[in-house]
């Protein structure tokens, strides 16, 4: 298998717990919390190492929380490299609501990084052995990253001959496929911001898809749809393809299983197509799991194999 790295330059210790109903103006006895390394690279790599495979997690870390954030990985054995950082790393909550089961998110900005943090993270790349083959980089920036931080991690990866992942949004996003990226993810919003309107209907949807491919943006796009499932866009065209039917018990984490189900297949050396219906299984799976849970390795094998396909 090639090697897979995820790179997080704002991760955070995740909380979550529940309550019987949230209410305000009064003291809400919470159910015992529980703790879970988070941000966006971090979970792509917790979850390629639930679907049986092995990735580098490369973050910035720093205080009590970043401590804690480290042996959390540690704890569910993947793999991990923290750098340090003067400030102490953010927390994130999520809050259950048994009455009605709807969950609240809360985020936190995170610390502000100096350039020479941030820097020493991306330069931590070069003293990778082996170096990386695929590189995911995911989530949202810390405050002090300036918006072209993808875009300068994608010109890393072109000197290190690796192809990069990138899972972001915003400015953070258009930056990014001014560089040569391998793959984008980006949901329908997303795809208007790219692409500066928003497409009329299905087939328009899809030229605007492909015209990034086109235009060198990226090779592949893979556009979330949600339920609909996701269109793939390569230089062969398009396809939208539907992820299986599953019980729905929380949407939190689908979208970094479906990126390391997506990553840990290509480095397995399967094709884009069959990469990405794994990824759509390693998703389905994750909704399946309650409260934060990322995707069970027996749930996707079956899912994939029900999809018309051998298990991984």
């Amino acid at each position: 298998m090639k090697p897979i790295v995820t790179l997080t330059v704002n991760p955070a210790l995740d909380i979550s717990t529940a309550v019987s109903s949230v209410v305000p103006d009064r003291k809400l006895r919470c159910a015992e919390p529980i703790y879970e390394p988070g941000g966006g690279g971090i979970n792509v790599a917790r979850a390629i190492a639930r679907l049986g495979g092995r990735s580098l997690a490369l973050y910035t870390a720093g205080g009590h929380t970043g401590n804690l954030l480290q042996e959390l990985l540690d704890r569910e054995e993947v793999p991990n490299r923290p750098v340090p950082i003067e400030a102490p790393t953010r927390e994130s909550f999520m809050v259950f609501e048994e009455a009605t089961g709807q969950q609240y998110r809360f985020g936190m900005p995170g610390p502000t990084l100096r350039e020479e943090e941030w820097s020493r993270l991306i330069d931590a790349l070069f003293t990778l052995d082996p170096r990386p083959e695929y590189i995911v980089g995911s989530g949202a920036l810390a405050p002090g990253v300036p918006e072209d931080f993808y875009a300068g991690l994608a010109r890393v990866a072109e000197k290190l001959g690796a192809r990069i992942i990138v899972d972001t949004s915003g400015e953070a996003l258009r930056r990014a496929v001014r560089e040569p990226v391998y793959l984008i993810k980006p949901n329908y919003r997303e795809l208007i911001d790219l692409v500066g309107r928003e497409p009329r209907d299905e087939g328009e949807q899809e030229s605007l898809a492909l015209s990034l491919v086109r235009q060198g943006c990226c090779t592949v796009v893979l556009l979330s749809l949600g339920p609909a499932g996701v269109l793939l866009a390569t230089r062969e065209g398009t396809e939208r393809l539907r992820a299986p039917a599953v019980p729905v018990r929380s949407k939190v984490g689908a979208g970094d299983s479906t990126v390391a189900g997506v990553v840990l297949s290509l480095a397995q050396g399967r094709p884009i197509r069959d990469a990405v219906l794994f990824g759509l299984a390693a998703g389905a799976a994750a909704v399946m799991t309650p409260g934060s849970e990322l995707c069970r390795w027996e749930d996707a094998e079956r899912l994939y194999a029900k999809m018309g396909f051998e298990p991984l």
